[in-house]
């Protein structure tokens, strides 16, 4: 019984048990799922034993564990929300024995958990330059010192190597024997360099790569003892700041104390002196001296509420400029503000990227009109007989009809009849009218912008409409005087105005506005008149996908009718007193948007070789059917890309098969033509 349940033990999966333990030690700990190629894990750890996490991490790792009886009675607690794989646990775990003062020495297949005080007497692994070890790992390490003597190196370095750690001096090899974590290790390897230098006499000139040779000295010079009278004891010190080296001159002791001191300040720190200059890679300098403006005062306002802001006197100088010139941003700030602010600037210097926007916009508007009428008039008063008129204001009054030497415009069929000598005179005139106008127009535009950038396309004409006038006469009545016309121009066709904001992960937000103007074939009007169609409003996207923006649809009936009382209500012989007017308008407008995050410069040449190569094949295939009483070069073409402009050798075919796979470019695509269109 024993047996069976030790062999379903071992069929179960080492997450499955580390989730299990987990949950029993009171730590939450979700297993990654059974597809991922690396099981990974997520630390999160409160007052837990540590012989309960060593025992965790051992399922975890797969790593066998002695634990020294002198470790126990310690509680970890590890805050992560990041899934990590075995190696990343054991890394983790290194540091938590670290903190709680213990350390793991691997002996064969086993690791020791024993006391850090103990370590250095343990089977300690020897780590080389080639081998360093890795962050917390515990090693020791054989250092040679080729120029200094390494005994003197024992005291300057001593500081720098914790309390249960060892530091030691061979002298007959002159070696530095270390025993400590293996990050620490490496940063007295880098001193020991910058120490262990030649001297070929009693001065010495030390380069400096990071700090002011000024400045060190006049560190240096603060630390010298006087003696009672004034007189320097010890080495002399010189900057050079030409080549910003030190120049020391003195006895060999005294030298390599300065050494150490000078390798330990020239070092590379996050801010040096009050001024600095940032050249941006990708913002704008101009736009971010506003953020950083505001940022710069609320780090330097007053952490508790309501407490009085600092007098003038006492306030940082802060002052943040841009160079438009080089794109760059000069900063004058104390350290601690600059080192805030070069955060925020690295967060928001960052490539942004670009969205394609393939919109296909189709309007349609038809435009019907039907008149059908008759109008008389007779005059009887040659004969001593009444006068009449059926007159209708629908279409072309008959009244306008009685200067026949000027007669006005007519729309439309009219046909008069009547008797203008006799004594009695009359005239009847009949009009028909049927008008038609309708408009189909489609437009694919595309455009290209930043994100949160707005981009306008405008494809139309600037029309102009009279808006006013005026023709006054002369002091003699016959001649204007001064006439004129007031014109007012405005764009007619097509406008769009994009917007996107690129959220997490592949959704667009995107607000447009989309205009359709054009101009009326209809006549019904004192001037010109403009069909108009336009939507505004914000959609949210997937990368690749289509949107509708909707359809603006509108039909419109209009029956009007005139006829003389009594008489237009007979049958038949009524409509000899009757006009009709039937006007039926129907528009419709729909649009479709397909935006494209182009993430990378491969995918935006992609689609800029697809651009070109469709309009060119648009203008080959002109050619190709000729122009009309014209050599077949009188039309343009544009040259091939490869010859046109100097690419990569990624792009040189500009047919498509070498430039970018055809899989991730998702152009728009339209439905194929009807027969006829």
């Amino acid at each position: 019984m024993h047996d069976n349940k030790t062999n379903n033990r071992r069929r179960l999966h080492p997450a499955a048990w580390l989730l299990l333990t987990l949950l029993l030690g009171g730590v939450i700990l979700p297993v990654a799922r059974a597809a991922d190629p690396v099981p990974t894990v997520v630390l999160a750890m409160k007052d837990v034993d540590i012989r309960k996490v060593i025992e965790t991490v051992s399922r975890a790792t797969g790593k066998n564990f002695i634990i020294s009886p002198d470790v126990k009675g310690m509680k970890v607690t590890v805050i992560s929300h990041t899934p990590m794989n075995a190696d990343q646990v054991y890394q983790v775990f290194l540091s938590i024995l670290k903190v709680h003062g213990l350390a793991a020495i691997p002996s064969g297949d086993i690791i020791k958990i024993v006391p850090e005080v103990a370590a250095k007497q343990e089977g300690v692994e020897v780590a080389t330059p080639r081998h360093p070890g890795v962050g917390d790992d515990f090693v020791t390490r054989v250092i040679e010192v080729r120029h200094v003597d390494a005994g003197q190196l024992v005291p300057i370095l001593r500081p720098l190597v914790p309390q249960r750690g060892h530091l030691a001096a061979y002298p007959a090899s002159n070696v530095l024997v270390i025993s400590d974590r293996a990050a620490n290790i490496s940063r007295l390897a880098e001193i020991i360099r910058r120490i262990d230098q030649s001297t070929g006499g009693e001065l010495e000139v030390i380069p400096l790569e990071h700090a002011a040779a000024s400045e060190i000295v006049r560190i240096l010079e603060q630390l010298q003892r006087k003696d009672p009278k004034g007189a320097a004891s010890g080495p002399r010190i010189v900057a050079d700041d030409r080549t910003n080296s030190i120049l020391l001159a003195g006895d060999q002791a005294s030298r390599l104390r300065l050494r150490a001191i000078i390798a330990h300040l020239d070092t590379a720190v996050d801010v040096g002196g009050q001024t600095h200059v940032i050249y941006l890679k990708n913002a704008n300098a101009k736009d971010l001296v506003p953020v950083l403006t505001g940022v710069s005062e609320s780090i330097t306002a007053p952490k508790t509420p309501g407490a009085a802001a600092p007098a003038p006197a006492n306030r940082p100088n802060i002052n943040i400029q841009a160079d438009e010139a080089t794109n760059a941003l000069v900063i004058n700030a104390p350290p601690e503000v600059f080192r805030s602010l070069r955060a925020v600037i690295r967060q928001l210097d960052v490539r942004r990227a670009q969205v394609l926007v393939e919109a296909v916009i189709a309007d349609m508007s038809v435009d019907t009109t039907r008149e059908l009428g008759v109008q008389w008039v007779v005059d009887g008063r040659g004969g001593g007989n009444a006068v009449g008129v059926v007159n209708f204001t629908l279409g072309t009054p008959i009244s306008a009809l009685a200067n026949l030497e000027n007669p006005p415009a007519l729309n439309g069929f009219n046909f008069g009849i009547g008797d203008l000598t006799g004594t009695n005179q009359f005239a009847a005139l009949l009009s028909a009218l049927s008008g038609d106008a309708s408009t189909n127009i489609l437009s694919t535009p595309s455009v290209l912008t930043l994100d949160n950038e707005e981009a306008e396309l405008v494809v139309g004409q600037n029309v102009p409409f009279i808006t006013g006038s005026f023709s006054g006469t002369g002091s003699g009545g016959s001649n204007p005087s001064n006439p004129f016309q007031t014109i007012q121009r405005e764009d007619v066709g097509l406008t769009l105005r994009i917007k996107p904001q690129i959220n997490e992960g592949n959704a667009i937000t995107l607000d447009v506005e989309q205009e359709v103007s054009s101009i009326s074939p209809s006549t019904q009007g004192a001037d010109l008149i403009t069909n108009k169609r336009s939507i505004k409003t914000t959609v949210l996207v997937e990368d690749g996908q289509m949107v509708v923006l909707g359809g603006l649809i509108r039909e419109e009936l209009q029956e009007s009718e005139q006829r003389v009382p009594g008489l237009g209500d007979i049958p038949v012989l009524g409509w000899l007193f009757r006009y009709q007017r039937t006007q039926k308008v129907k528009s419709n407008l729909m649009v479709f948007l397909h935006p494209t995050i182009l993430k990378d410069p491969a995918l935006q040449a992609g689609y800029t070789s697809l651009k070109y190569n469709y309009i060119r094949a648009e203008q080959m295939a002109i050619r190709e059917e000729g122009v009309p009483l014209m050599a077949d070069e009188a039309s343009p073409l544009l040259p091939e890309l490869k010859d046109y402009l100097t690419l990569p050798p990624a792009y040189d075919d500009v047919a498509g098969t070498n430039a970018v796979p055809e899989e991730p470019i998702r152009a728009l695509q339209l439905p194929p033509e009807a027969p006829g269109d």
